[in-house]
């Protein structure tokens, strides 16, 4: 029996998936056999995969991720991602089929999330776990952060309209601003790998530190990163939003310009899917932040 969460079938069946579905309990059992693993219990927390723990022929645990089928090389760029950094960083990949979109991954503990820490204490093991990932990677066939720039500012104008215009004019040409900023500093020799999606749900104990999951994968300026940072916890950002800035800089030895920068784009993109999804308050709260400080 293979058990989906509800909202992992309804976004395969949204993505136009249902095949996906229908043919999910054939596929675990032709990886179980070909892979000599046992499937045990699934996530109920996932939310755009089937997740489930494995046991290995040797004993081994692992993890079973199955992403629902997207257009795009998004399960490409995640599998060149675990394998270059091959557990450092991020979760080590066992073993990987891109034709059937399947990960066998080792298996981490509780997510930084779990843990209910403060957010300083969280910002300070988001910064490790990401710059465990950081790293040249010239021709991977990764994007680069010029060209998620350049898709960031297609998914925020065509959002925004889409949603009949959620935050004002003003917040929406500060992104755009900002992106064109990122566009135009990028620059090949200084770009290195990045995870594309640090947070704490993303964080995963690992003995006595933390690795990352499910990364996005650029080659872009490590500041990136960091600019996600910025746009989690928004409420936090009230007052003087470049005071986190300040401090991952400081923290990290980069450039604050760049990473407000970041969180800004990231900021009203991520605010504006979460309003097309349905996910609130979260998006109401980011979009609400940006307007309050894209002055």
């Amino acid at each position: 029996m293979v058990a989906v969460p509800a909202v992992v079938r309804n976004k395969a069946l949204a993505a136009g998936a249902a095949a996906w579905l229908d043919g999910l309990p054939g596929l675990v059992a032709a990886l179980e056999r070909e892979w000599s693993i046992r499937v045990g219990r699934s996530y109920d927390g996932s939310t755009e995969a089937f997740v489930a723990d494995v046991s290995c022929a040797d004993g081994t645990p692992a993890v079973l991720k199955l992403p629902v089928p997207r257009p795009g090389d998004d399960l490409r760029n995640e599998i060149t991602v675990l394998r270059l950094t091959d557990g450092g960083g991020c979760a080590r990949l066992l073993r990987g089929d891109p034709e059937r979109g399947a990960l066998l991954l080792e298996r981490l503990g509780r997510s930084l999330y779990e843990l209910g820490l403060p957010i300083r204490p969280r910002l300070e093991i988001l910064c490790s776990a990401a710059e465990g990932v950081w790293r040249p990677a010239p021709g991977c066939g990764l994007p680069t952060g010029a060209d998620k720039s350049r898709w960031l500012v297609e998914f925020i104008v065509t959002t925004w309209d889409e949603l009949d215009h959620p935050c004002t004019e003003r917040a929406i040409d500060h992104a755009v601003s900002c992106a064109g900023r990122r566009l135009a500093a990028h620059r090949e020799e200084r770009a290195v790998l990045v995870h594309g999606d640090v947070h704490q749900w993303n964080a995963l104990e690992a003995g006595d530190g933390f690795k990352l999951v499910d990364p996005d994968g650029l080659l872009a300026e490590a500041e990136y990163d960091l600019g996600v940072l910025m746009r989690e916890d928004p409420l936090e950002l009230e007052g003087d939003g470049w005071e986190r800035a300040r401090w991952l800089a400081a923290r990290m030895g980069l450039d604050a310009t760049a990473i407000w920068e970041w969180g800004v784009v990231e900021r009203v993109s991520t605010g504006l899917l979460c309003t097309k999804v349905g996910l609130q308050p979260v998006g109401g709260e980011m979009l609400a932040v940006a307007e309050r400080l894209c002055g």
